[in-house]
């Protein structure tokens, strides 16, 4: 099992809060709506991981400072155990830039009440809107043999 961060921007527009996804164009989960993040390098901290993955896929500066940890979420694949991980939950409303695309992402932004669950992992409808409401969320999720769909969840101790 592997260390993985994701990030959740958020801004206000219009009256209304943002969220920062984007359609991962290669490797895992490829197609699907997500946040930056990815896999944390040999001595990394998820903090730093972070930083240099929303750099890296949506050209977005983010300072350590500005990330608020919001969850650890675990994630098994007994029928693919290479994609087995550990996902650090953060969520910043701080940074430079405007948000650009990359080799991994296409951002754009969403509405909270109009994220596209169903073009998500299966788990993100099950404790991410809590998240983006200013919630945390661990949670420890085990994904069946078509490896998309959640069969059995349950909380993670923090």
């Amino acid at each position: 099992m592997y260390d993985v961060c994701v990030c959740y921007l958020l801004r206000e527009r219009g009256g209304r809060t943002e969220v920062l996804l984007g359609r991962k164009k290669e490797g895992l989960g490829e197609g699907r709506i997500v946040a930056p993040g990815g896999k944390l390098e040999a001595g990394e901290t998820a903090r730093d991981a972070s930083v240099r993955e929303i750099l890296e896929e949506v050209g977005l500066v983010v300072t350590a400072a500005d990330l608020e940890p919001r969850g650890l979420m675990t994630y098994h694949f007994p029928h693919r155990e290479r994609w087995s991980q550990r996902s650090h939950v953060f969520v910043a409303r701080s940074w430079t830039g405007e948000p650009v695309a990359s080799d991994e992402l296409d951002p754009e932004w969403f509405a909270l009440d109009a994220v596209p669950y169903d073009r998500m992992w299966d788990d993100a409808r099950r404790w991410l809107p809590d998240v983006l409401a200013g919630g945390t969320a661990h949670r420890t999720f085990v994904f069946g043999e078509d490896l998309a769909t959640v069969v059995s969840e349950r909380p993670t101790v923090a």
